[in-house]
C-alpha cells in the first residue's frame, strides 16, 4: 500500500493541477489562447510559450527549493496538454521550454522525454475522431470499457452508438498513451539515475504495484482535469454565443414581421394620393422612398432617437394627407434625448396603432402626441391619441395578440429583459396612451445586437 506522505503529496499534485488550470482562464488573453477553435502560427507559439512560462516556473521552485515542493512540478503533464490542446509543433515546443529547468540541474534526459511527450499529445490529436473530442477526454478508464460495452449490446441507432464508441475508444487510446508517458519516465529514472529526469516518485519502491498505479492514475488525472475545467468555460462561452445569436435572431424576426406591416398601409395610402392628387402622390413616393431607403439600409438593432423621429415625421407626412388635414400631430421631444440610443422602429408601430385603431374610424379625426422625456438615466416616451380607444377585454390580451405593440414589447423584452416598462392605458371614447420607460442602451450591448 501507499504511505500516508506518498498519498498527501499525490493528491496535492492533483489539487495543483486543478488550481492552476482555474488560474490560467482568470486571464482574457489566455483564455482565449487555451479555448480558441483555430489558432495562428503566432497564437501556437504564444500558446507554448504561456505553458513553457507557467509550469517551467514550478518546475524551477521545486528545484529551487531542493525538492521540498515536488508536487508543483507538471513539466511533463503540460506538454503532453499542449500537444493536445494544439498539435505536433506546440506539443514538442511546450516539451523543450519545460524542459529548461532539468536540464540547467544536470537532468539531460528531461528535454527528449517532454518533447515525446508534447508529439504525443499531438498524436492524440490526430487519433481524435473529430477536433471537438479532445474536449471531452476522460481518465475514467472503467467509464470509457463500460461505455463501448453497454453501447455494442444497446438497440440504440446505430449512428449514435457508433459516435459514443468512437469517444469512448478514443478516450482509451489517449488513456493509455499517458500511462506510456509515465512509464518512460520511470525507465529513464531506472536506466539513468545520474542524468535522468524528475520524477515525484524518485525515492519511492517503484517495484511496488500500488505505487505504479498511483503514480498512472494521478498522470492521468493530471491531465484530464485541466481540460476538463477549461471545456466547461468553453461550454459557458459557447452558451452565451448561442444566445446573443438567438437574440439576434429574434431582433431579426420581429423586425421583419413590422416591415411588411408597416410597408402594405403606406402603400395603400400612396394608391389613394395617385388618383386624387397625383402632384401631391409624387411627393409622397418621395417621402416613401426615404423611408424605405432608411428602413431598408438598417441592420441595426439600435438607433439615434433623432433618426426615429425623423422616420416618423415622414410616415405621418403621408398619413397626414391621407386624413386630409383631419389628423393632427403634436411632438414635445427634450433635445437631450435626440442622440440616445433606442431600439430601432420602436415609435412607428405605436403610432400606426394610435391611426389605425384609434382615428381611423372616427370621422371628424384627431390628434396624436409623442413626448420624450429623460428621468435620470432613463427615456419616457409617450404616445397618446384622442381616437375611440380600447375595449377593455381586448385591452387586457393587446401584449398578447396586438401587431404593433405586442411586437414591440417583445423586442423590448428581449433587449432588456425586466429593466424596461411598457404601459397602455385606454378609455373607450376618450383614447388611448402608450407609456414607455427604457434605460440608457450601453454601448457594448448595443455593438452586440447590431
Amino acid at each position: 500500500m501507499l504511505e500516508e506522505t506518498q498519498l498527501v503529496t499525490l493528491l496535492v499534485k492533483l489539487a495543483v493541477a486543478a488550481s492552476v488550470a482555474s488560474i490560467l482562464m482568470r486571464f482574457g488573453r489566455i483564455r482565449s489562447l487555451l479555448l480558441a477553435d483555430a489558432r495562428t502560427i503566432y497564437q501556437r507559439l504564444q500558446l507554448a510559450l504561456v505553458f513553457g512560462a507557467i509550469f517551467g516556473a514550478g518546475a524551477e521552485i521545486r528545484i529551487r527549493s531542493h525538492d521540498t515542493y515536488l508536487a508543483l512540478d507538471l513539466a511533463l503533464e503540460s506538454a503532453i496538454i499542449a500537444g493536445m490542446l494544439d498539435g505536433y509543433g506546440t506539443g514538442l515546443l511546450t516539451g523543450i521550454l519545460v524542459s529548461l529547468p532539468d536540464m540547467f540541474d544536470g537532468k539531460f534526459m528531461s528535454m527528449p522525454l517532454f518533447a515525446a511527450c508534447g508529439v504525443l499529445g499531438g498524436l492524440m490529436l490526430d487519433l481524435a475522431p473529430e477536433r471537438e473530442a479532445i474536449w471531452h477526454f476522460s481518465a475514467f478508464i472503467d467509464l470509457n470499457l463500460y461505455q463501448i460495452i453497454r453501447q455494442t449490446l444497446s438497440r440504440k441507432r446505430p449512428s449514435f452508438k457508433r459516435q459514443v464508441i468512437r469517444l469512448a475508444a478514443f478516450n482509451l487510446v489517449c488513456n493509455a498513451l499517458v500511462l506510456v508517458t509515465e512509464g518512460l519516465r520511470l525507465a529513464i529514472l531506472k536506466l539513468f539515475p545520474e542524468h535522468s529526469t524528475f520524477s515525484i516518485a524518485r525515492t519511492w519502491d517503484i517495484a511496488n504495484p500500488w505505487v505504479l498505479v498511483a503514480l498512472g492514475v494521478t498522470t492521468l488525472f493530471s491531465v484530464a482535469i485541466p481540460i476538463r475545467i477549461w471545456s466547461s468555460f468553453r461550454n459557458e462561452r459557447q452558451l452565451e454565443t448561442q444566445k446573443a445569436q438567438l437574440t439576434e435572431a429574434q431582433l431579426a424576426a420581429l423586425t421583419n414581421q413590422i416591415n411588411p406591416h408597416f410597408l402594405f398601409n403606406t402603400l395603400n395610402s400612396v394608391s389613394s394620393l395617385i388618383r386624387m392628387n397625383p402632384d401631391q402622390a409624387r411627393s409622397m413616393i418621395y417621402k416613401l422612398s426615404n423611408i424605405l431607403r432608411r428602413l431598408l439600409g438598417k441592420t441595426n438593432a439600435f438607433s439615434p432617437l433623432r433618426e426615429e423621429i425623423s422616420f416618423i415625421d415622414d410616415y405621418l407626412a403621408i398619413e397626414m394627407t391621407r386624413f386630409a388635414g383631419k389628423l393632427c400631430f403634436e411632438k414635445q421631444i427634450d433635445e437631450r434625448a435626440l442622440d440616445r440610443l433606442v431600439p430601432s422602429m420602436i415609435l412607428q408601430p405605436i403610432v400606426e396603432n394610435s391611426i389605425k385603431h384609434g382615428l381611423a374610424s372616427k370621422i371628424e379625426g384627431g390628434k396624436i402626441a409623442l413626448s420624450i422625456s429623460l428621468e435620470g438615466e432613463r427615456l419616457i416616451v409617450t404616445v397618446e391619441d384622442d381616437g375611440v380607444g380600447i375595449p377593455e377585454s381586448r385591452l387586457s390580451r393587446l401584449f398578447e395578440h396586438g401587431i404593433g405593440v405586442s411586437n414591440v414589447n417583445q423586442r423590448l423584452r428581449v433587449l432588456y429583459g425586466a429593466a424596461y416598462r411598457m404601459e397602455v392605458d385606454s378609455e373607450p371614447g376618450r383614447g388611448t396612451r402608450t407609456r414607455i420607460e427604457i434605460p440608457q442602451a450601453r454601448a457594448g450591448a448595443a455593438a452586440s445586437v447590431a
